[in-house]
């Protein structure tokens, strides 16, 4: 079974949506090993409310932290230290779709980064959105990736910018997905499309 670790460019760029997707195209599973900020509204709990399969389970996070902020703050208004020992990847026999938080080397401790949790069999997709610094912001972190060795595909989220697109794609050469576009709302009918859409390429990567 596959594991994509869902990354962004940024923070909000729309990697809840995406992995929301692509747990649907797949009926995987979904983990959010950090959840920084509304546990009563996590991106789990977001996740759960747009997909429509049966098969998909939702796994617990390894920590669950109550402010919004960067995983080290929060967890240090928490009291807590997190371990990269204590992110564990839950067992299923499913796929699993793995959603970070923020960027990638958004920092989970005094030494470690969201980078550090991504192993080495995990496929990593990079959702990129249009603006001012996102061409510079899509190539450090796909460049970064790829310099890791990890297996990197590209997703486009909001209104297209083919000048953007084509840069960024051509520039680092990884596969492209295709854009999620700037719906007027998401919902479980939306998702739906967009996991038919993308099916396909999900299940070749």
């Amino acid at each position: 079974m596959k594991r994509f670790f869902v990354t962004g460019i940024s923070t909000d760029v729309g990697k809840t949506i995406a992995s929301a997707i692509i747990v649907e195209a797949l009926e995987a599973d979904y983990w959010k090993p950090v959840q920084a900020g509304d546990l009563e509204n996590s991106d789990s709990h977001r996740v759960a409310e747009l997909i429509s399969n049966e098969k998909t389970v939702i796994h617990k996070s390894s920590y669950e932290l109550k402010t919004a902020m960067s995983p080290h703050a929060a967890a240090e208004i928490d009291d807590i230290h997190i371990e990269h020992s204590e992110i564990k990847e839950p067992k299923t026999e499913n796929h699993l779709v793995i959603e970070g938080a923020g960027g990638l080397l958004v920092p989970l401790n005094e030494e470690e980064t969201v980078l550090d949790i991504i192993m080495p069999n995990y496929k990593v997709i990079v959702v990129s959105r249009h603006y001012l610094g996102s061409i510079n912001h899509s190539l450090l972190t796909i460049n970064r990736l790829l310099e890791s060795g990890y297996e990197v595909a590209l997703l486009f989220s909001g209104n297209e910018h083919i000048s953007t697109e084509n840069i960024i794609a051509n520039k680092t050469g990884v596969p492209v997905l295709g854009r999620i576009d700037e719906e007027s709302v998401f919902d479980k009918a939306t998702i739906k499309k967009y996991a038919d859409k993308f099916r396909r390429a999900l299940q070749t990567l």
